[in-house]
């Protein structure tokens, strides 16, 4: 079950839909191998929700205790957010090693405390304020992904 600290689809980060598409179409496709080694940077892979075709997204993410914790750069609707929450969980490739993870929650954090503190400066100049919280999935239900 997903639950909500806040209600997050109002917040809009400053990148906006054209900057997203543009990353989605030329700079993802950069970044994605480097992505899965960098601290603080992942690949989720998800399942489209209408397409049924699975997608690898960098993102940025961070452990918090027995959680990951990925900054919503794009917000809470972006595509891939929404893919990861209808189908409940994802994979997760970070610093080399694949992950299963279920969704945990959603989290708008104007202080941005769960991220390390030489990140903050840098998710409040782009208006980065929502977190979606992952933990470790049970790998019996790997099934969705590849």
């Amino acid at each position: 079950m997903i639950t909500f600290t806040r209600d997050v689809s109002g917040s809009e980060p400053l990148l906006g839909r054209r900057m997203a598409r543009f990353n989605r179409q030329v700079l993802n496709r950069l970044t994605r191998p480097l992505a899965r080694h960098l601290p603080g940077f992942g690949v989720i892979i998800h399942r489209g929700r209408r397409t049924g075709r699975i997608y690898e997204t960098p993102v940025n993410v961070f452990r918090s205790t027995d959680e990951y914790v990925v900054a919503l750069t794009y917000g809470a609707r972006a595509d891939w957010v929404r893919n990861v929450l209808a189908a409940g969980n994802c994979d997760l490739i970070a610093q080399g090693r694949r992950l299963r993870l279920a969704v945990s929650y959603l989290q708008h954090d104007e202080q941005r405390l769960v991220v390390p503190a030489l990140v903050r400066p840098m998710l409040r100049l782009i208006h980065v304020a929502d977190f979606l919280y992952l933990r470790l999935a049970e790998r019996e239900h790997d099934a969705s992904l590849p």
